[in-house]
């Protein structure tokens, strides 16, 4: 059964929407006859993502709004959800996906870690506060959809900002869906993308086909929508490459570190690295 929130009628908010996995979601969202609002940083690729959903919206341009938002900065979160509340009255559906991935190293000075933690994580915990609370106060049915990464679960060498940002989506997430659950008469559920290997414009680098590995972002939409259906909190997608069995092998061989008290990252550690091969093997 579809989940209730996704009705036609209902508004869905999507942040990074104006491509990728943000722009796919906008256009499923729409062809479940949902209104939608984009949002995303401002210019050309917003207007043209909006023009795109309005051609398939039931209601044409009257079920799409797109609003320039920084979701790193609070108070254009908070216009976000005034635009939306004064076009179509309520919000059903927030889907927080804003996402940047310049690359970053552990000591960084040029300010990349900041921006990236502000866009990624902060981006996602203002949407929260900022939209939530009056979804809790309205008594219907809602869904709140943060984009995290496998990168935030088993956090590999390369890119720590990136890693250290999805990480607290991860527990932001489990969090919030620890309160809606405790929280007398509210209807909203939280859930966490995890996404594969997407080819976006943010995993691109420079490829203008996308390789046989990847899924395409309608894809991994589709595969969102199913496991909210089926009530999963944790969205684990696979892709061409990677089934869902070797990433749940990655994932308990990371918590693993802990548990055997092995290296940090022992994943990539030139002394576990058969041992890690054989417990792969297992699976």
């Amino acid at each position: 059964m579809p989940h209730p929130a996704l009705s036609p009628s209902h508004v869905a908010v999507v942040t990074g929407a104006a491509s990728g996995i943000g722009l796919a979601a906008a256009k499923r969202f729409s062809a479940l006859g949902l209104k939608v609002v984009l949002a995303d940083i401002g210019g050309d690729r917003l207007e043209a993502a909006a023009d795109a959903v309005a051609a398939a919206a039931a209601g044409g341009k009257a079920d799409v709004l797109a609003v320039a938002t920084d979701v790193s900065r609070r108070d254009e979160v908070e216009r976000l959800r005034d635009a939306a509340l004064e076009s179509y009255g309520a919000v059903h559906v927030l889907m927080n996906n804003a996402g940047i991935q310049p690359g970053s190293s552990i000591f960084d000075a040029d300010g990349t870690f900041e921006r990236i933690l502000a866009v990624n994580l902060w981006g996602v915990i203002h949407g929260t506060q900022v939209f939530v609370p009056g979804m809790i106060a309205s008594g219907a049915p809602g869904l709140v959809i943060n984009t995290g990464s496998k990168q935030g679960i088993t956090t590999p060498p390369g890119d720590p900002a990136y890693n250290v940002s999805k990480a607290g989506v991860k527990a932001f997430t489990e969090a919030l869906q620890h309160e809606l659950r405790n929280t007398a008469g509210a209807a909203v559920s939280a859930h966490l993308l995890i996404p594969g290997f997407v080819f976006t414009a943010l995993t691109a680098r420079g490829r203008l086909e996308k390789p046989d590995g990847a899924w395409t972002p309608e894809e991994t939409v589709d595969f969102m929508i199913a496991r909210i259906e089926d009530g999963d909190f944790y969205i684990l997608c696979p892709d061409n490459e990677v089934c869902r069995g070797l990433d749940e092998r990655r994932i308990l061989w990371a918590a693993g570190d802990i548990v055997e008290n092995r290296p940090p990252l022992s994943r990539w550690h030139p002394d576990h690295a058969e041992a890690f091969k054989a417990f792969l093997a297992k699976g």
